[in-house]
């Protein structure tokens, strides 16, 4: 009998169950996606990393590293392996194509994992391993024959394998290119044997062994005590980077992070509300049931079995909910970690499973058995007592007389305000529920579309306007004078940079040396705005000015590696910056002796002519086309935001919305009786639905912007966007939050029409 009951109840009250079935399938689908994200993202990483050998440490030389600097570096107590490794930025023959040809004498370290081919050879005499996204994006088979350039040098073999590798897990040409474009940029592996090989004999001679500008270490040792050991062993002090602070550890890493902080903040939203709209719905129904529940007491039925029956109900919706959105939570998951999905555009992977971490599993558990207790104590409450209380209808409380009423501002209101106003104020629980779903519309509907308009600031700044130049030269910084660098730059009628890695503390950072006098590079204030550099200080990033608590006036020590050589700055100004660097004009820099060397050209030259000093070209329409994946990303990631949160104002106000018009049933079968139509009854429930929505926007607004702030700062905090929201994206919001209202309101207003007066007005009140 009571199963044909459970049954029997569910379709009775099915749109308040379905309601919330899809608001725990939205709280378990949106929690377990998010995790799933960064979980997998984690899990699959580490397997490439450890397949390869992924270094911990990179030390770097101008000079380049001997096989004794390499014995002496494997001798240090801690270190696993090291391997001297090479690679260097070289022009496809026939092409503008860059590829960064690498040499690994090790590849158990900075190794690679082939995909489709021949296994690598260290004595091959004439084989490419090459990015198998880089062939695939570029037509390039098994086979094929491939030539690149370096200076005066030429590389040609055949492509024998194609590879994946963790030194190019996230596959950028510098840090202005913020997406892949494996179209233009590639890497491949060739053999210690035929990059000797491709040296004239002439120079192998000069060089001798020491063409590796970098060896690449595996040690458990923490970086202070690495670099102090190596200093120690090479009797000089060399560039040391931890994976922490190469590309394609600390970007993953931070893919990593903003997942775990956006299932930190997304989900418990969902789940919030999900959760307490759950608790007013149950004790609606079990309100409604209570005659039927005084029934089964006065039958007989035990007060267990009858709390047994009806927690079952909360069971079945938290079962359901959490079944659907374990399916929603991996689809999702899919949609993000997929080999032709979002993340495989800028992660070069070999394995995309999906992973939950087992924290998921034991929430959704406990999740289902709140809501299942949930549903147990509204119950309960509606068993105290003798089995003849338990029968007598529901009764809501009496309304308390408010002092606003005997104001002459309450007296002068209308009707229909009195009467919704009074309503809000005896059902506290349910409008509570009403304004948490449209703010948490509004903070996704803000925070997706805000996040659009601080990219397109943050592209505009730094790259339409910043960039101020048509191609970015790319010199010969090792063997080219300063002088005929200089010559170059008046040549191509440009501006130059310079860079030379230093170390303020145990940590290296760029220091970047300008010479401006065409505005071809611009530089941007810590709020965004242009400014230009004066001759007596330095700028530091943003980052540095944090880490180091350093502020305009201040005065911060760096060290030139490779150089005993030690400068103290006196710190200008702060910028924003792509990069943590350091910045100063040419000026500044020849009166604190700092020695440098152009090694990059800016200017709006075409016809740039072939120069032995010249490396390679890159433009400034390659650098912006990358955008253009990076913002379809973004893109779809607004767009899902909008319909998560269209989808969350539809669910939570219509099942508020019905529930609303359940509790004041009989006030609007009173109202048919004395005369009010249809419409005007209609039009008093969709004016408090607009009530609570107009509070709803203006405490959404703000909670909109904060909680996009504190996603840009723990975020994207290295990309040093400043928070940007423009008029449209507030309308926008402000109009679909609306239209969701208005939307559901109007459903809710039609059921008045069905409305059984008599039937109603013969229940106690």
């Amino acid at each position: 009998m009571l199963l044909k009951k459970l049954f029997r109840t569910l379709w009775q009250y099915k749109a308040q169950f379905i309601s919330m079935v899809i608001m725990i399938a939205l709280g378990v689908g949106v929690f377990l996606g998010f995790n799933i994200e960064w979980y997998s993202l984690e899990r699959n990483t580490k397997e490439i990393y450890d397949a390869t050998g992924f270094a911990d440490y990179r030390m770097y030389s101008e000079s380049g590293f001997t096989a004794d600097d390499l014995q002496a570096v494997s001798g240090i107590e801690g270190v696993k392996d090291a391997a001297r490794f090479l690679s260097v930025n070289t022009l496809v023959k026939g092409d503008t194509d860059v590829i960064a040809l690498t040499v690994s004498k090790n590849m158990n370290v900075s190794g690679i994992l082939l995909m489709e081919g021949e296994p690598y050879s260290p004595s091959d005499p004439d084989g490419f391993w090459l990015s198998d996204k880089y062939a695939l994006a570029n037509g390039i088979s098994l086979g094929d024959s491939l030539t690149l350039t370096y200076k005066t040098l030429s590389v040609t073999g055949t492509v024998k394998g194609l590879v994946k590798s963790s030194e190019y897990l996230i596959c950028l040409p510098d840090e202005t290119q913020l997406m892949p474009d494996y179209s233009s940029y590639g890497y491949t592996y060739i053999s210690p044997v035929m990059l000797q090989n491709a040296i004239p004999r002439l120079f192998r001679g000069l060089i001798g062994d020491s063409m590796y500008y970098q060896i690449n270490v595996l040690s458990d040792l923490d970086k202070a005590e690495f670099v102090q050991k190596a200093d120690r062993a090479l009797g000089e002090t060399y560039l040391v980077l931890s994976r922490a602070e190469t590309i394609s550890w600390a970007e993953a890493q931070g893919e990593v992070n903003e997942g775990k902080t956006m299932g930190s903040i997304l989900p418990v939203l969902f789940l919030a509300i999900a959760i307490l709209t759950m608790v007013t719905t149950m004790h609606r129904i079990t309100a409604s049931e209570k005659t039927q529940i005084g029934t089964f007491k006065a039958l007989g039925f035990r007060d267990g079995r009858i709390l047994r029956h009806y927690s079952t109900y909360a069971l079945i919706i938290g079962i359901a909910g959490s079944l659907l959105g374990i399916g929603v939570g991996y689809g999702l998951g899919w949609y993000i970690m997929n080999p032709g999905g979002a993340m495989a555009t800028y992660i070069d992977m070999p394995s995309w499973h999906l992973y939950a971490p087992g924290f998921t599993w034991i929430t959704i558990v406990l999740i289902n058995v709140f809501l299942t207790v949930i549903g147990y104590l509204s119950v309960r409450r509606m068993l105290a007592g003798t089995a003849p209380d338990a029968l007598r209808p529901y009764t809501p409380k009496r309304m308390k007389h408010m002092r606003i009423e005997e104001t002459k501002f309450f007296k002068a209101l209308g009707f229909g305000t009195k009467w919704n106003l009074r309503d809000c104020l005896r059902h506290k629980s349910r409008t509570c529920m009403t304004l948490f779903g449209i703010v948490g519309c509004m903070i996704l509907l803000v925070g997706g579309l805000g996040m659009r308009d601080t990219m397109d600031a943050f592209v505009d700044s730094f790259y339409e306007n910043a960039i101020n130049y048509r191609v970015r030269v790319n010199l010969d910084a090792e063997n080219i004078t300063n002088e005929r660098a200089l010559e170059l730059a008046e040549e191509l009628e440009g501006d130059w940079s310079a860079v030379r890695q230093v170390q303020i503390g145990d940590r290296g950072y760029a220091l970047e040396i300008y010479g401006i006098s065409r505005d071809k590079v611009r530089f941007l204030d810590e709020n965004m705005r242009f400014m230009t550099l004066a001759d007596d200080g330095a700028y530091i990033c943003r980052r540095i000015a944090s880490d180091y608590g350093v502020k305009p006036g201040d005065e911060i020590g760096i060290a030139p590696f490779n150089s005993s050589e030690t400068y103290t700055l006196r710190v200008k100004g702060v910028l924003s910056s792509m990069s943590e660097s350091i910045t100063m004009t040419a000026g500044y820099a020849d009166s604190l002796g700092i020695r440098y060397t152009p090694g990059t050209v800016y200017t709006d030259r075409d016809d740039i002519a072939p120069d032995a000093h010249i490396l390679n070209t890159q433009t400034k329409q390659a650098i912006m086309d990358s955008f253009d994946t990076f913002m379809d990303l973004m893109n779809t990631m607004v767009f899902l935001l909008v319909v998560a949160a269209v989808v969350l104002g539809i669910v939570v106000l219509y099942n508020l919305g019905v529930m609303s018009y359940t509790e004041r049933y009989q006030e609007m079968a009173t109202l048919k009786v004395v005369g009010f139509r249809d419409a005007k009854i209609g039009l008093l429930l969709v004016g408090q639905n607009l009530w609570l929505t107009v509070i709803g926007i203006l405490i959404g607004l703000p909670a909109g912007w904060g909680v996009l702030k504190y996603l840009l700062d723990a975020l994207a905090s290295e990309y040093e966007m400043k928070l940007v929201i423009g008029p449209v994206t507030y309308i926008v919001s402000i109009l679909l939050t609306f239209g969701v209202s208005c939307l559901v309101g109007l459903m809710v207003a039609r059921k008045n029409r069905h409305i059984d007066m008599v039937a109603a007005l013969k229940t106690e009140e």
